[in-house]
Formats: structure tokens, C-alpha cells, sequence
């Protein structure tokens, strides 16, 4: 099976992880065909494992011990990450605007955000649910500003969500 690891706050707060550790790391706990793509902690990696719940377990542990930090990870597939790409709601090439794509460790955690979103004034921004993600569209000067983003930025989600922008998530599942 092909897997995307998604680690949140990576090179980013000061949690420095270079992508050469990273791809050491992640073969070292015998995955195959191991690649990572930007700075960002993105991890494309092959197993034959067949427990999604244990290998998340196994690879946060490792990088907590191995890069001292306590590490979150969205682990999704190959497919999981195509599908939510191909079906991004908005137009990618408005550059007035940029895409997210929130990717959430399971669909109760998909579920209370699209929810909490209901309830924040939107203005411009518009946020809607996908399979197992939930999407993101918002004007470029505003995405850190924005009440969405800021709500993004609570402890809350910090263990269950990580968010990548459309063209990130395109060059992971090229």
C-alpha cells in the first residue's frame, strides 16, 4: 500500500526536521520507496503493513524520539490524497484566492470542524467537506487573518488535522 504521512508543525515554531533525516528515518522503520516532497514534512513511503492505526502509532513515536518533539501525524493514502485532490471544489487557478485541503485523522474530527466552521463569520472564505478532508478556499492577503485560519490554528486541531495548500498536494501525488 502507498501512504502519505503528513506531519503538522514541521519546519515551522522552530521544529526543524531536515527532509534527508526524514526520509532515513521513515526507511529505517522498513518502509519502501521512501520520498519526501517539499520542506514540509510531506512523506510518500510504501508498506506492506496492513494496520493504518499501528503504523501512525509506530511512525509518531519515531519521530518523537528521534527529533525530540511530541510529533502528530494525518497518515492517508496515495489514493486518499488523489481523491481529495481531483475533487477540490474550487477553481486552483485563481490566484486571488489559495486552495487547502485540511486533511483529518478520521471523519468524527471532519465532521466537528465543518461544524465549528458554521458557526465563524466567513466573509469571502468558503469551507466545504470532502472525503475525509475539508476544504478550504480564502482570499490570498487573508488566510492567516481569516477566522477560519485562526480557528485552524487552536490546540484543538493540533492532533487531528493538518492542512496542505492545492499545490502541495498536487506535487505529492504526481
Amino acid at each position: 500500500m502507498e501512504y502519505v504521512a503528513l506531519l503538522r508543525g514541521v519546519n515551522v515554531g522552530g521544529i526543524t526536521i531536515r527532509s534527508a533525516d526524514l526520509r532515513e528515518l521513515f526507511a529505517g522503520l522498513g518502509f519502501d520507496n521512501v520520498r519526501t516532497y517539499l520542506a514540509s514534512g510531506n512523506v510518500r513511503f510504501t508498506s506492506d503493513a496492513a494496520e493504518r492505526a499501528e503504523l501512525k502509532a509506530m511512525t509518531e513515536q519515531a519521530l518523537t524520539e528521534r527529533f525530540g518533539y511530541e510529533a502528530w501525524i494525518v497518515l492517508v493514502t496515495l489514493d486518499e490524497l488523489r481523491r481529495a485532490r481531483d475533487e477540490l471544489p474550487f477553481d486552483s487557478a485563481d490566484t486571488s484566492h489559495n486552495s487547502y485541503v485540511i486533511f483529518c485523522a478520521d471523519g468524527v474530527t471532519r465532521d466537528a470542524l465543518v461544524q465549528k466552521c458554521h458557526d465563524l463569520p466567513r466573509g469571502e472564505e468558503r469551507i466545504l467537506p470532502g472525503p475525509g478532508v475539508v476544504y478550504w478556499n480564502v482570499p490570498v492577503v487573508d488566510t492567516t487573518r481569516s477566522p477560519f485560519g485562526k480557528e485552524l490554528g487552536r490546540a484543538a486541531w493540533k492532533r487531528t488535522t493538518t492542512n496542505r495548500n492545492i499545490r502541495t498536494v498536487n506535487k505529492i501525488a504526481a
